[in-house]
């Protein structure tokens, strides 16, 4: 949340304004900070249209490892249901999608407050090499999801590698 700093205007009015850090760039054009006018402007175009960069689907969180001859990967998935999520491996990849629908509504003593939230998702991870789709298993209970596919234990051998000091390659004359 931004900080604020609160400027009496008038004796009885206050405005909010953002606070920017020193009034080193405060100016007077019309009592308003051009830096405010843009931040304001800014926040107003994420919240209509969220963040930059950002697209509108749900990216929900997964973790990957593997363990005792399988690759394991937990999704969570709150507030769906396993009918709103689908499972499928397509070659060495392993797809994740769904859709949520959360609709959520509180009335108290004289308001009615409602929110509805809508989001399709898709995560995929590469699986390691001789991973076994047909023995593939999913469970999902309490939004999260499991699924466990075995891979073949392969021996390997680990070679460190020792970590020397950074030398700046000499300049290159022409």
């Amino acid at each position: 949340m931004a900080e604020v700093k609160i400027a009496r205007t008038e004796p009885t009015k206050y405005e909010v304004i953002p606070f920017l850090g020193p009034d080193l760039f405060r100016t007077n054009l019309l009592g308003t900070n051009p830096f405010a006018l843009m931040r304001r402007f800014g926040d107003e175009l994420e919240r209509v249209f969220g963040k930059a960069g950002e697209t509108a689907a749900w990216h929900p969180a997964i973790e990957v490892k593997r363990e005792k001859g399988n690759v394991l990967i937990h999704a969570e998935l709150p507030g769906l249901k396993k009918e709103n999520v689908k499972v499928t491996i397509t070659g060495d990849l392993l797809e994740i999608e769904g859709e949520r629908k959360l609709e959520t509504e509180e009335k108290g003593n004289g308001y009615v407050h409602s929110e509805r939230n809508y989001g399709k998702f898709y995560r995929a991870v590469a699986l390691p090499e001789g991973a076994t789709a047909d023995k593939a298993t999913a469970a999902f209970a309490d939004g999260v999801l499991e699924i466990a596919i075995p891979v073949p234990e392969v021996n390997r051998v680990a070679k460190e590698i020792p970590v020397g000091e950074f030398r700046a390659k000499a300049e290159v004359k022409h």
